[in-house]
C-alpha cells in the first residue's frame, strides 16, 4: 500500500518544493494534487506546474493523483465564481465545468500521474435523472481526454444523492466505462451513514481512499481518529 498525502491540507497556500519537502519528511511516499488555482495553477504550465514538475523530478516522489478541481477562479468561489458542476442539466455550464477540469488534467503533460479524482454533482446536491445523464456524458468525454495522458478518472463519494455508494455502482455499470472506478473517502462515508456499509458496496470499483475522520456532523477532515469514526 502506497501512502499518499494530499494537498489539501495546505490549500490556502501556493504550492512549491518546501511545502512538498515538508509532506515528505513526515512520511508521505506518494502525494496528491488538490486542484484549486490559488493552490496549484494548473493553466499556467509555463511557470507554476514547471516549477512543481522539477521538484517531482528530483525528489522521486511519484505525483499520485489530482483532485479535480471546484471553482474555477483564484478565490475559492469569493469572486462569485459557481461551483464547477458536471452533473449541471445547463449544458453550457457543463462544458465549462469540463474545460476547466481539462485544464488539471493537462498537469500530467508536465507531471505524470495516475487518477483524477473528480466529484458528481455538489454537495447535499438530491438525485435526478436528468443530472445522472448529464454526468455520465460528462465523466465520458473527460474519460477520453484523459485517458491518452495516461490518467484514469475515479469518483469520489461526496455527501449528496448522486454520489451514494449504490449509485456510483450504478452509474458504472449503466455507462459501461469499465476503467472508472472509485476514491473511497471514509469521512465522506461516515457523514453518509456506515463507512463499512460503504465500502462493502463500492469495494471491487475502489482504486484509491482519501482517509480522513470528522465528527459526522460536517465535513471537517479530521486526522484518523481525531473524529467518531469507529
Amino acid at each position: 500500500m502506497l501512502r499518499a498525502v494530499s494537498t489539501y491540507i495546505l490549500v490556502k497556500e501556493r504550492l512549491h518544493p518546501g511545502l512538498l519537502d515538508k509532506l515528505v519528511s513526515g512520511g508521505a511516499q506518494a502525494i496528491e494534487i488538490f486542484g484549486a488555482r490559488q493552490h496549484i495553477d494548473y493553466a499556467n504550465r509555463k511557470q507554476h506546474v514547471r516549477e512543481i514538475a522539477d521538484w517531482f523530478r528530483t525528489s522521486g516522489i511519484p505525483l499520485h493523483s489530482v483532485h479535480a478541481p471546484l471553482y474555477s477562479d483564484y478565490e475559492w468561489g469569493r469572486t462569485g465564481s459557481a461551483p464547477i458542476n458536471i452533473a449541471s442539466t445547463d449544458r453550457a455550464a457543463r462544458i465549462e465545468a469540463m474545460d476547466e477540469i481539462k485544464r488539471a488534467i493537462e498537469v500530467a503533460e508536465h507531471i505524470p500521474f495516475r487518477f483524477l479524482i473528480q466529484h458528481i454533482g455538489l454537495p447535499n446536491e438530491a438525485f435526478s435523472d436528468r443530472k445522472f445523464e448529464s454526468a455520465m456524458t460528462s465523466v465520458e468525454h473527460l474519460r477520453a481526454f484523459a485517458k491518452p495522458l495516461g490518467v484514469r478518472v475515479l469518483l469520489e463519494n461526496i455527501p449528496n444523492e448522486l454520489s451514494m455508494p449504490d449509485r456510483l455502482v450504478e452509474f458504472i455499470r449503466t455507462s459501461r466505462l469499465e476503467d472508472v472506478g472509485v476514491c473511497f473517502d471514509t469521512g465522506h462515508a461516515h457523514m453518509m451513514g456506515d463507512v463499512a456499509s460503504a465500502f462493502e458496496i463500492l469495494k471491487n470499483q475502489i482504486h484509491s481512499t482519501h482517509v480522513h475522520d470528522n465528527d459526522k456532523d460536517r465535513d471537517s477532515h479530521l486526522w484518523p481518529g481525531d473524529g467518531t469514526i469507529d
